[in-house]
């Protein structure tokens, strides 16, 4: 699936294709594969009339498509049927492609109960309308902390997520790697650059590096963002109140510039996946990827990863920003069975379900704080403390923006970059150009 190119091809997008029409050639050629998957991949439900069935089962829109996650949420689903004798129908779609399509699912028949994300994101589909109000489960739900309830909040003060996991972005690496040749965690970018440097002479990529799907290059602005200019500024830079075109933007990409050499070559044609199977294999000496990026070690070398926060860049800022992106689940504008569904949602923001999830998946972090986390892996533990530690938390840039600003502008900016990371003043005029256009409309 291609990304839109332009704003209007993105606004062309969130047409349903009900309203639209596809032909059959269409269809067959491709030429109506964004407004399919909008309405037909990503959907499971019916129509709405619908809405008031006593139906038993509930349908989910998953983007959890790579093995580990699946399985988990197959078994979190097992555990609800089982305690409600309510069946669930999880429709699965690789994370890429449901993310760019979200729009023209929630504008079709979307599931009953959806995946998302916290932050600007979520807000975003809730002011628009496209996301049911669960205010009233939340009296239902223990084991939040306000800043969890305030993650899950929109605009309007009305309550239209429930958080079930969330991981930090870090520096992972592997231990035995860095035993073999003595490295030292770095705690300043000069540190970092003279370790990478030395992983260089001893035949390691320093950095893995990927971005073919788009996104995991983000991952790299926001830590650099937070690191040079700090929290707020970012927050603000994300929700376009400050300039694409400042000196502290250039800054940042200009900082980016000179690690690129550093990082794994030729990442627009590489998927995370392939890059984590780098630090893996003993190839590359650190990757910046979430907690999930442990989804790629057997079991038996889980005790090998480690991590360690992107180092401090100026000391007046600190290095205690991160992104720790919340996932969650949303109810549809117009679920066929509400109350059923909201039982469902009851049971993902629940204790035991919660359980589930930590008994399977070492690669993220339960959101309900009564979840028994004794089974958490020493990697699991370092991680919640680093986020508890954390004197500010970011949900990640394409979840702090606009999602047609990160699709249509950010995506191919950074793309554009790291093909040709020259033209800093080119790339941010663009931007800012672009972003004019987009937070006006």
């Amino acid at each position: 699936m291609s990304r839109p190119r332009t704003e209007a091809e993105y606004l062309a997008r969130l047409v349903p294709s009900s309203v639209a029409g596809i032909g059959r050639r269409s269809l067959l050629t491709g030429v109506g594969a964004g407004a399919l998957l909008g309405t037909g991949l990503l959907a499971g439900c019916g129509s709405d009339s619908d809405s008031g069935s006593d139906s038993k089962e509930v349908s989910v829109g998953s983007n959890q498509s790579d093995p580990q996650p699946k399985g988990v949420i197959a078994k979190v689903m097992d555990g609800f049927t089982t305690s409600s004798g309510i069946t669930t129908k999880i429709n699965t779609v690789d994370h890429n492609t449901y993310q760019e399509n979200i729009n023209n699912y929630l504008q079709g028949k979307p599931d009953d109960v959806f995946m998302w994300f916290a932050g600007y994101r979520m807000r975003f589909f809730a002011a628009k309308g496209l996301a049911g109000d669960i205010s009233d489960l939340w009296g239902r739900l223990s084991g939040y902390s306000d800043a969890f309830k305030k993650a899950s909040t929109g605009d309007d003060g009305k309550q239209y997520f429930v958080p079930s996991s969330y991981y930090p972005w870090a520096m992972f690496y592997r231990k035995s790697v860095w035993k073999q040749h003595g490295y030292q965690v770095p705690t300043t970018l000069d540190q970092l650059t003279t370790l990478s440097a030395q992983m260089k002479k001893d035949g390691l990529t320093p950095i893995a590096f990927a971005d073919k799907d788009g996104w995991p290059a983000m991952g790299t602005f926001d830590i650099l963002n937070l690191r040079i200019n700090g929290y707020q500024f970012h927050i603000d830079l994300m929700a376009g109140k400050e300039a694409w075109t400042s000196d502290k933007v250039k800054k940042v990409f200009d900082t980016w510039a000179g690690l690129l050499p550093l990082h794994q070559p030729d990442s627009l044609g590489r998927t995370w996946q392939e890059a984590a199977q780098s630090l893996q294999q003993k190839k590359s000496g650190m990757y910046l990827l979430g907690l999930f990026v442990a989804q790629q070690f057997g079991n038996d070398e889980q005790d090998d990863i480690d991590f360690f926060t992107f180092p401090e860049i100026d000391p007046a800022i600190g290095a205690k920003a991160l992104d720790a992106p919340i996932d969650g689940y949303m109810l549809a504008r117009k679920p066929k069975a509400e109350a059923n569904a909201k039982k469902l949602l009851e049971f993902v923001g629940s204790k035991e379900a919660a359980d589930i999830t930590v008994k399977n998946d070492p690669t993220t972090l339960v959101a309900n704080s009564g979840a028994d986390t004794s089974g958490y892996t020493a990697l699991q533990k370092k991680a919640a403390e680093l986020v508890g530690s954390a004197t500010e938390i970011a949900q990640f840039l394409d979840r702090d923006t606009r999602p047609d600003f990160a699709s249509t502008v950010i995506i191919p900016a950074l793309q554009q970059f790291i093909k040709n990371p020259k033209d800093i003043d080119g790339l941010v005029n663009s931007i800012e150009n672009q972003k004019k256009s987009i937070f006006t409309s």
